[in-house]
This record gives structure tokens, C-alpha cells and sequence, in this order.
């Protein structure tokens, strides 16, 4: 399909509202389904199914790994499709059913009594579950750069994204269990609960298809152009496989940094989200509150979206990531002298407190990421949104496999009792710890990374500057043979 009569020929025409609506239906999917394994799926399957909890937490790690190649081999066969409909968007339609389905599944009781049985159905299960999402997460998120093609347009559209996610995020937090409950508790509240919300993932991905369209549709790659003279020319790569995909992964200093950045801040995401619902459970005693306490630090997450946007025109990406992950450092380590006697007015505060924070860290780097893209198209002469959104899909899945799979290790090392309401010492000081101190501090690496992140709005000018003219020179070469 070639672009869409509602964009421009321009390719800085600005996004509609209905597009930018529609694409946040995507990561609304996606991170509900995420959110809701982060929050509630070692739960289930250590209190629910009686896995071991540190078999349970492998589950996760061994989606990772499979993320591991499927990611960025997604990534190059997007980059690659050459179909009518778009290299992007025919993959929403062909994923969306999968992704539902195994969802579902993931949620379903089987019957098993050994431990090896349980772990080998379920791991195999959220492997396809893994497969399908890859299907729809790379193609969708790397649409957004296409779509997006200036600086401050992308964290514009990072920020409606950003929304979908966490309304998607707040969606798991507030009726997950009661969704469970409705069902009946217990083996058959998860199997409904489940079914439910694999119909509410697998929907809008029409929607999303309907209202998106592709500046580049039917381009399979762009070759670096072969008039180029000196250190330009030396610089440009003409192989599109994975192997050379890697190779500028690896020597792309920008994007390095960014994926540090946006990994040790996953890792902090996820690992509240994990870890939040025994630090109520076990340490609080209140896990009545933490439905509540999750929709607080969801809605703050929200109403601050659109203010971090405005905060972003006046300042660079890099200075606004540091001064949210630095704001929710401090929160985080307010949340360590925590305990059960606080009011509960002062957990709410913090959590929405909490909420300025983690919309930077969810919205800056996705913003960031179509700059380093667009310096790769001025090095290599190749559009690799595909391959670089597929790698970057990956690490937003491993920050959340790492994260459980601590989990399940520290608990495991600390003589957590799976389903038993009372635990020992050890096992809540290490809820404690993992609920506060061990994402400020991963809080703190990613600020560091961040601290040397190369483009700024200044260098990202010139670089689209520089592809601009070396179009220009390609063009009129054409031209005159």
C-alpha cells in the first residue's frame, strides 16, 4: 500500500489525531499483556500451579533467550517484506490472533503434579506467547520513527504511546483480579480472566492497521549511494543481513548508549511491577491496597505525560531523562523506610509520586530511538527501523525476564515459602530490598549511561541536514544519466 492520502507529500507532515490515537492502541495491547505477567504471572504460577519459584521466575528468562533471535530476525524480515501493504503494517493483522490466543493459554491449569511437567507446559506456552508478541512488537514499534520524522514530533508520539502503555499498565492493575474473582477464583478465575483479555489484545490491532500508514511502503532498502566520494563512501555498507545489522549495532556508539539506558531502566520498571505484589502482600500486610495503589501511581503516570511533553521543547531528551530518573531515585528510597504503621495516605503519595518518574524512563527512550535511526541512514545509506526496533524490543523484554528471574533467585536463596501467608524474615527483608534499593540503584546506572548520550536536537538537525543533501546530490545524479 503506498502512503496514505492523510499524510502529506511532505514527509514532515504532522501526524493526525486519529493516528496518533491508533498507534497507542498497539502498546496498549502489548503492555497490557506485559503488565499483567509482570504483576500477577509468578503469583499464579508459585501460589496457583505450586511451581517452585525459582523454576517459575526461569520461565521468564527462558522467553528472553528465544527473544534473543526471534527479535531482531523479525526485524530484518520486516525490513525486508517487500509487499504492497507496507513492510509494517500487514504483520498486525497476521499476529493478532496468535498473540490473543496464547495469552489465553498462558493463564490455563493443566493438571500436572510434577514439577518438571509443570515447568516444560508452561515454558513452552509462553515461548509461543513470546513468537506472537515478537510478531506484532517489532514491525509496530518500529512504524514509529517512520511515522514520526522530526525531533519533537517523536516525543510526541512517544507520549501518546507512552499513554496507551500505561493505561494499558493501569487496565492490569485494576482488573486482573477482579476479572479473577468474577470467575470464580482460584484455577478458573485465572482461565477467564485469561480468555478475556486475550479477546481485549488481539482487537484493536485492526484499529491500529485501519488508522496507521508507511512513508516507505514497498521500499524494501535504501542502498547508500554509490556517488558518494571519500570517507563517505568507505562508510556506507551495502549488506542487509543480520550479521552486518550487528556489526553497526556494535560500532554505533549512540545507540550503545541508549540501550544501556533503556535496559537498566526496564529492569527497574519491571522489577517494582514484579516484586510489588508481595511487597503488599508480605511486608505491608495491606494486599487489598495494591489494586488502588498501582491505579495512584498509573493515573500520576498519565496526567504527567502531557506535562513532560511541554518540559521536552524546552529542553534536550537526555537532560529531561536525567531529571525523572533522578526524582524517582529519591522516591524509591523514601519507599525503603516504608512500614506497615505508615498511614495509607503516605503509600499513596509516594506512588504517585512515583509516577512522574517512571513516565520519563517509559516515555524518553523510545523517543530517543529514531534519532539513533537516523544516524545509522547517514552512515549506512539503509533505513533498519526493523532491525534496530527488533533489538530494542528485545531488551525492553529482557530488562522484564532479568528482573523475574532475580526474583525468583533472591526469594529462592532467602527460604520463600510458595503459598504460604506468613514468611520468613530473610525472604520480606529481600522484598524490601527489591522493592526500593535494586531499581534506584539500576535507576542510577541508567543515569549514568545517559549522562554521555550524544544527540542532542542540535546534532539530530544536522544529521537530517546531511541525509536531505546527500538525497539531493543522488537525485540530480539520476537525473542527469
Amino acid at each position: 500500500m503506498q502512503r496514505d492520502a492523510n499524510a502529506s507529500n511532505s514527509s514532515s507532515s504532522s501526524l493526525s489525531l486519529a493516528t496518533k490515537i491508533g498507534y497507542a492502541l498497539g502498546d496498549h495491547t502489548l503492555n497490557l499483556s506485559l503488565s499483567v505477567l509482570t504483576l500477577f504471572y509468578l503469583k499464579f504460577l508459585t501460589e496457583t500451579i505450586a511451581l517452585d519459584v525459582r523454576l517459575a521466575g526461569t520461565i521468564f528468562l527462558v522467553g528472553r533467550f528465544v527473544d534473543a533471535i526471534t527479535d531482531p530476525i523479525m526485524g530484518k524480515i520486516s525490513d525486508a517484506t517487500p509487499w504492497k501493504a507496507g513492510r509494517r503494517r500487514p504483520y498486525f493483522l497476521i499476529g493478532a490472533i496468535p498473540f490473543g490466543l496464547s495469552f489465553a493459554l498462558l493463564w490455563q491449569s493443566f493438571g500436572f503434579e510434577t514439577q518438571i511437567a509443570k515447568f516444560l507446559a508452561y515454558c513452552a506456552i509462553y515461548i509461543l506467547f513470546s513468537v506472537a508478541s515478537t510478531i506484532l512488537a517489532v514491525p509496530y514499534l518500529a512504524l514509529l520513527p517512520e511515522l514520526a520524522q522530526k525531533y519533537h514530533e517523536r516525543t510526541t508520539l512517544s507520549t501518546y504511546r507512552s499513554i496507551g502503555s500505561v493505561l494499558g499498565t493501569l487496565l492490569a492493575a485494576v482488573a486482573t483480579l477482579g476479572l479473577v474473582t468474577l470467575f470464580g477464583e482460584g484455577t478458573a478465575g485465572y482461565r477467564g480472566m485469561g480468555i478475556v483479555f486475550g479477546i481485549w489484545l488481539a482487537a484493536p490491532w485492526l484499529l491500529v492497521f485501519a488508522t496507521t500508514y508507511e512513508r516507505f511502503a514497498g521500499v524494501v532498502q535504501r542502498k547508500p549511494n554509490t556517488s558518494l566520494q571519500g570517507s563517505e563512501k568507505n562508510q556506507a555498507t551495502t549488506d542487509a543481513g543480520i550479521a552486518s545489522g550487528f556489526r553497526a549495532l556494535v560500532t554505533h556508539r549512540a545507540y550503545q548508549k541508549l540501550v544501556g539506558i533503556y535496559l537498566f531502566a526496564r529492569m527497574a520498571v519491571d522489577l517494582v511491577g514484579s516484586i510489588f505484589a508481595f511487597y503488599f502482600a508480605y511486608w505491608l500486610a495491606r494486599p487489598g491496597d495494591l489494586p488502588s495503589t498501582l491505579a495512584t501511581l498509573l493515573v500520576c503516570v498519565v496526567v504527567s505525560l502531557p506535562i513532560w511533553l511541554k518540559v521536552s521543547h524546552h529542553m534536550g531528551k537526555r537532560s529531561l531523562f536525567l531529571i525523572g530518573v533522578c526524582w524517582w531515585i529519591l522516591i524509591l528510597i523514601l519507599l525503603f523506610f516504608a512500614t506497615p504503621e505508615w498511614p495509607r495516605w503516605a503509600i499513596y503519595a509516594l506512588a504517585a509520586a512515583s509516577g512522574a518518574g517512571y513516565a520519563v524512563a517509559d516515555m524518553m527512550p523510545w523517543s530517543m530511538l529514531g534519532d539513533v535511526i537516523d544516524e545509522d541512514e547517514l552512515v549506512s545509506g539503509e533505513r533498519r527501523e526493523g532491525f534496530y526496533s527488533g533489538v530494542f524490543t528485545f531488551v525492553r523484554k529482557l530488562g522484564g525476564g532479568l528482573a523475574v528471574f532475580g526474583i525468583g533467585l533472591v526469594l529462592g536463596w532467602t527460604s520463600f515459602v510458595e503459598g504460604s501467608a506468613v514468611q520468613p524474615a530473610s525472604a520480606i527483608s529481600a522484598i524490601r530490598i527489591l522493592t526500593s534499593l535494586v531499581p534506584a540503584a539500576l535507576l542510577g546506572l541508567a543515569a549514568c549511561v545517559a549522562a554521555s548520550y550524544p544527540l542532542s536536537a542540535e546534532a539530530h538537525a544536522e544529521i537530517l541536514r546531511k541525509i536531505a543533501e546527500r538525497k539531493s546530490v543522488t537525485q540530480e545524479t539520476l537525473e542527469a544519466s
